[in-house]
């Protein structure tokens, strides 16, 4: 994964509505580059087939955006969470771009399948004229503490800057079970919590969720050097409270 994402963690935010972001325009050579970029990423399972399709005005986004980017998967064990994964590198990309961007979980579009892959979910972007319409604080941003996400006294530095990651209507869905030697991530399924979310949709945003938390994961771990090898699990049962995901073994 690309290291230089790690510094655009801090710079980042969701544009839920895109004002006041001046006058510039994403060029066709952005376009161009975003989409190159994006076959380039590494995958969180290596042997699903993705596609990006970017669009003007052919979805239900309607936030001010000048484009969609809409992704496309095959259907298999772990695809959402491998959408998120990617996608979340493209999110810091853009923004290392000063293309501001928002994940958007509701919208709908006219072209649900492209080569035989399902639309997953888009992203709405727009080029923003500049760095102070970024994040200043990442840190006053509402998350939860350190506590309530990461059980155990291990890699503390890790847990605080990735509970960072965005989630649906911030929902915060992960788990980490914490020693020196292991981290175990779970997708932690709370009752109640979804904001304007169908009941139906939790658990699919949810695992896309993951996907991003565990892009957000890694790049702490190697911004601390701290080196692993990691396993992804596939749940057994969506229902449960906790579905174990991915389990990082320290070297």
């Amino acid at each position: 994964m690309n290291k230089d994402l790690y510094d655009m963690i801090f710079k980042r935010k969701s544009f839920h509505l895109f004002r006041n972001i001046g006058n510039e325009h994403i060029t066709d050579e952005e376009l161009k580059d975003l989409e190159d970029s994006f076959y380039k990423f590494t995958p969180l399972v290596e042997d699903i087939k993705v596609k990006i399709k970017i669009v003007k005005d052919s979805t239900t986004c309607r936030r001010g955006q000048e484009y969609c980017v809409l992704f496309y998967s095959e259907i298999k064990d772990n695809y959402l969470q491998n959408i998120g994964y990617l996608g979340e590198q493209l999110d810091l990309y853009l923004v290392s771009k000063n293309i501001g961007t928002l994940w958007f979980g509701i919208g709908k579009v006219k072209e649900k399948e492209i080569d035989g892959l399902q639309f997953v979910i888009m992203m709405a972007i727009s080029k923003v004229d500049s760095n102070d319409k970024f994040r200043k604080d990442m840190f006053k941003s509402k998350r939860k503490e350190v506590s309530e996400i990461w059980d155990g006294e291990s890699y503390f530095e890790v847990a605080n800057i990735v509970r960072f990651a965005p989630s649906a209507c911030n929902t915060q869905p992960w788990k980490v079970e914490a020693s020196e030697k292991q981290l175990k991530v779970y997708r932690y399924r709370k009752e109640g919590k979804r904001g304007i979310m169908p009941k139906d949709k939790v658990i699919f945003y949810n695992q896309i969720d993951m996907g991003i938390f565990l892009c957000f994961l890694e790049l702490c771990l190697e911004k601390n050097k701290i080196s692993f090898n990691k396993t992804i699990f596939i749940e057994s049962n969506h229902e449960n409270e906790y579905n174990l995901l991915a389990e990082y073994n320290i070297n």
